[in-house]
């Protein structure tokens, strides 16, 4: 039999995991456990998970209805329940906000791979899901497409949704990617992101199935290795050193001098001669004793 007291105290100690990792801000994220057919226990409403204890956490049966607990249940539960009932194997939920996956999926952009092997082995392709307002059946219904080909996903515009055999398995998947997407970030800031090669990734693949792991979606016949290969190829156009649209003098002195006659904003070629004529003496006189 399960041990429900013991299930709460993982579920508690995950819930502190989240927060100290900064995946869940104030009272953001939920912790589910099934504990059978029939039941299963989820963290409440309005209370922080970082300081979560034994008594705090509820149970519902599998139409989201709260059959025991002293405090109200999360409202996003049926995202949880779903899950469990379209994929029996699976034992434990954990929904949070870790910022740096979402990040991308704010700023619309797809999680690439072909980058880390233990990203590609333990994770692999993580889809995004497409935007519902969270709690309802529909917000619920978007997980649907992936629960057989991923461990977690991102939730558009929201944060993460992993699930595993335990709860601590589950918040493994949701640190791996958060770290994953960080470094995508950081490496996209030095320069460029540089890739795995097709012929090594499938290597990986192969490890990946070794392990036991067969659930990759890039094994299918004809399907990509490597997504979004267009994250990263190097830095982006510097902005305009003047900004709003406006005419740069400096860059309009360098275009006289490069014999270009389309000035901007109207200047004459005495008006840039003036100009960098200016320039020249103040940066004479910062150079006096």
């Amino acid at each position: 039999m399960v041990n429900e007291f013991k299930i709460k105290q993982e579920i508690c100690e995950v819930g502190r995991k989240i927060y100290a990792k900064g995946f869940a801000a104030a009272n953001d994220g939920n912790i589910s456990y099934r504990l059978n057919d029939k039941e299963v226990l989820c963290t409440p409403t309005l209370v922080s998970k970082g300081f979560l204890k034994p008594d705090d956490i509820c149970k519902v049966d599998m139409t989201g209805k709260q059959i025991a607990g002293r405090k109200k249940r999360t409202s996003e539960v049926l995202l949880h329940l779903e899950i469990y009932k379209k994929n029996p194997a699976v034992k434990a939920v954990v929904h949070c906000h870790p910022p740096y996956a979402t990040a991308f999926s704010v700023a619309g952009e797809e999680i690439p791979t072909c980058v880390l092997p233990e990203f590609e082995v333990f994770l692999g392709p993580v889809p995004t899901t497409a935007y519902e307002t969270p709690g309802a059946q529909s917000f619920a219904d978007t997980i649907t497409p992936f629960i057989h080909t991923a461990k977690i996903a991102v939730l558009k515009n929201h944060g993460t949704v992993a699930w595993a055999e335990t709860v601590d398995r589950a918040y493994w998947w949701t640190e791996i990617l958060d770290a994953y997407c960080k470094i995508l970030l950081i490496a996209k800031q030095v320069g460029k992101v540089e890739r795995i090669s097709e012929p090594k990734v499938k290597e990986l693949l192969d490890l990946k199935e070794r392990f036991g792991i067969t659930d990759d979606p890039r094994r299918m016949q004809n399907a990509d290795l490597c997504i979004n290969t267009e994250f990263g190829r190097g830095f982006a156009s510097p902005a305009p050193a003047c900004g709003c649209g406006k005419p740069n003098p400096v860059e309009a002195a360098v275009a006289s001098a490069m014999g270009n006659t389309q000035l901007p904003g109207g200047m004459s070629e005495a008006d840039v001669e003036r100009l960098v004529q200016e320039i020249t003496d103040r940066i004479v006189a910062t150079m006096k004793p």
